[in-house]
This record gives structure tokens, sequence and C-alpha cells, in this order.
């Protein structure tokens, strides 16, 4: 397996020019950049992947389509596209087209899930609509995801009153606001 190298950044978001290993990152409680894309078909439902149970945290639970570090020197939509294909295998074929992407807005959280893993990171949430995407057609990247499905608007609010998705709050409200106008 390879490992990871992912830029640091300051509390600004501005690159300090270390590269260093994703665990050494989430370790040492530095900053850095990661991707959160939520995908939806054409009948407005959002594709929500349940995690591994052997991820380091949020086990077994249901997040957002795809979410992901960005690797070094890659920029947000590279890592979005990247992402997309690793843990859905959804094919965005070889040039990807940023009018697929909408990019709703970027921000930063701190979480430290142990004395081993503090996670400071700047996120940039997008948005990518998807035709004619089927469930059936999607393969997941076992070693992350354990299931997927889509869910309507209802269900994704009804989840987040249960607590049984991830915590993004700045995210889902922005999809849900999204979702209203669509």
């Amino acid at each position: 397996m390879s490992i990871e190298l992912i830029d640091v950044l300051d509390e600004n978001g501005v690159k300090t020019g270390e590269i260093l290993p994703r665990d050494e990152i989430h370790k040492k409680g530095l900053w850095h950049r990661s991707i959160v894309v939520a995908i939806i078909n054409d009948k407005n439902e959002i594709l929500l992947q349940q995690r591994s149970e052997q991820k380091e945290k949020n086990a077994g639970m249901w997040d957002i389509s795809v979410a992901g570090h960005l690797s070094t020197g890659q920029d947000a939509l590279s890592a979005a596209a990247r992402e997309i294909n690793e843990e859905v295998n959804i094919s965005l074929g070889y040039h990807v087209d940023i009018k697929l992407f909408r990019y709703m807005f970027s921000y930063r959280t701190t979480q430290k899930f142990s004395d081993n893993f503090i996670e400071n990171q700047f996120y940039d949430f997008f948005i990518l609509r998807k035709e004619d995407l089927n469930i059936k057609d999607i393969k997941m990247q076992e070693s992350e995801v354990q299931a997927v499905k889509f869910v309507d608007i209802n269900e994704l609010e009804e989840m987040r009153n249960k607590k049984t998705i991830v915590d993004r709050p700045p995210v889902y409200d922005e999809l849900i606001n999204y979702l209203h106008r669509y």
C-alpha cells in the first residue's frame, strides 16, 4: 500500500511547503485540505455511502457521497474526480468537465478523535449532478465503503436528526437549501 502524501497548510489554508504522510498530519493535528462531493441523480436524490467498519473514524456511519484528502500538488476538482472513481467507481472519463461540478463553498473544522488523530481540515464542497445513475452500476471500494444508497431530502433530514450520518452541518445545510431550489 502506498503512503498518501499531503500538503501541509497554515491556519489560513495556505500551503507551507511541507509535505507529510497523511497519518503524520493527523497525529500532529496539522492543517490540510479535503473535498466533499454530493452526487445527485435526476430524481433529486443524494448518493450516500456507508463507511467501512475498518475506518479509523466514523466507522459504519452513513456519509456524503464522497469525501477525501487532496494529495500533494493536487487541486480540489482533480481530488474530487479521483475520490469518486476510487470510492464509488463512477467513471467520469479521462477528462473531468468542470461544468459537471458545482463548487458550493469552503469551510474549516477541527475535530479530535484521539490523542493520535486530530483533524484540522479545510473542506471544499462540490455538488455533482449525474443523470442515469443506477445504484446497480456503482462499484464500491470495499476497504472504504460497505454500502451505498440514494436518499431524498426528507430521509437525509431524518438521518441527521437520528445522528446516523457523519456530522457535516454546513454541508448538509447547504445541500438541503440547494435541493429545495431544484
